[in-house]
């Protein structure tokens, strides 16, 4: 099985995925992590790393065609990224978005990051609107296009443990034989 889990800085996807990945013993590849590695190896902050993928689009595109990748030749995995489910298309079995109100996102990266709630939301705005403008450039993406999603979740009205109960149930009744829903992803262009 397939399962990948998007969204937003701050949504809960990471610690959604890495439950969900748990809890149905599948690989959790997180582009995130990967990201944030990349950053680090050039002493860059995300943001910092952001901009400069802004002018280095070899930097989207590694990132983006490794993770493709996963979703073609690996199964028994849950990719976890913004846009593992453009990305996984029809490869993936379920597409899962998660998402809350920007003031929630900020205030748990806030927390998470100990950083002041107003250097957070600016840098959280920046990095969203650099990395939508990159999708649509490269790939024809638009990031709030959700009808390619299976599920959507506010996380912001459960607990954690609420979304993964939920999120375990719809997986739990996942039939793959009875799926009549799996279709390619139309008008994304995969050029790597």
């Amino acid at each position: 099985m397939l399962i990948t889990v998007s969204g937003p800085p701050g949504s809960g996807k990471s610690t959604t995925a890495a439950a969900l990945a748990e809890a149905f013993q599948l690989d959790h590849v997180s582009g995130g992590d990967i990201f944030r590695e990349l950053a680090a190896e050039n002493d860059m902050t995300p943001v910092e790393f952001n901009e400069l993928a802004e002018e280095d689009e070899a930097i989207d595109r590694d990132l983006d065609r490794r993770l493709r990748q996963v979703a073609i030749e690996r199964d028994d995995v849950l990719l976890e990224s913004r846009l593992a489910g453009w990305l996984a298309a029809e490869h993936a079995d379920l597409r899962i978005w998660l998402d809350a109100p920007l003031y929630i996102r900020c205030e748990r990266i806030a927390e998470r990051e100990d950083k002041s709630l107003d250097r957070v939301r600016e840098e959280t705005k920046r990095r969203e609107k650099s990395e939508a403008k990159r999708y649509e450039e490269y790939y024809n993406i638009r990031i709030d296009d959700l009808t390619i999603y299976d599920i959507s979740y506010n996380t912001a009205r459960w607990s954690p443990e609420g979304v993964l109960g939920m999120l375990t149930t719809a997986i739990d009744s996942y039939d793959p034989d009875t799926d009549e829903g799996k279709a390619p992803v139309e008008g994304v262009d995969y050029d790597f």
